[in-house]
């Protein structure tokens, strides 16, 4: 059985802030790669925002259309507060999916809307920004699949190293 391939497509992401946080996203969550369209980005990332250095191992392109960029035999899904879009909670997500999210000021064009397989929302009062929306997208893909790893083998070697904090046995049987 092959690895599910997750990638990211950012339409016109003004925020360095917002793309680094979306590449620590991505390397929490084993995505693939990261497309960006628009110059808006390229102008702020002399910021280094990129706290993980994912780009070390998530490659991050520019690309002049996230149409052009869609991986072979991914499904895209785009994730916006778009009328007519399937609530997060009840979408079942595609084992390939490239995952187009609009800009922190705008929306995703209709063409892309259009051309899409899926599209949902995070159903929340407000919208939530870029990163946030990445993130609770691609929790909400781990949360549903068969590949979800849990344990403390996994907080070891995820957490930084100035972490040891450990609950108590006691505090357990408590519960």
């Amino acid at each position: 059985m092959s690895k599910p391939q997750i990638s990211i497509g950012l339409s016109n992401p003004k925020s360095p802030t917002n793309v680094g946080a979306v590449m620590r996203a991505a390397g929490c969550f084993q995505a693939n790669a990261v497309f960006y369209t628009g110059e808006r980005y390229d102008k702020a990332a002399r910021f280094h925002t990129d706290t993980k250095n994912r780009t070390l191992s998530i490659p991050l392109t520019g690309t002049p259309s996230l149409l052009d960029s869609i991986p072979e035999g991914a499904k895209v899904v785009c994730v916006d507060l778009v009328e007519g879009a399937t609530p997060l909670p009840q979408f079942e997500h595609p084992e390939n999916a490239f995952y187009i999210f609009g800009p922190e000021d705008g929306t995703i064009t209709q063409e892309i809307i259009d051309q899409a397989d899926a599209v949902v929302y995070v159903p929340t009062i407000g919208c939530l920004n870029l990163a946030a929306s990445v993130n609770v997208l691609l929790y909400d893909r781990l949360a549903k699949s068969e590949m979800s790893i849990a344990g403390d083998e996994l907080i070891r070697a995820s957490r930084d190293t100035n972490n040891k904090v450990k609950v108590a046995t006691s505090t357990l049987e408590n519960t």
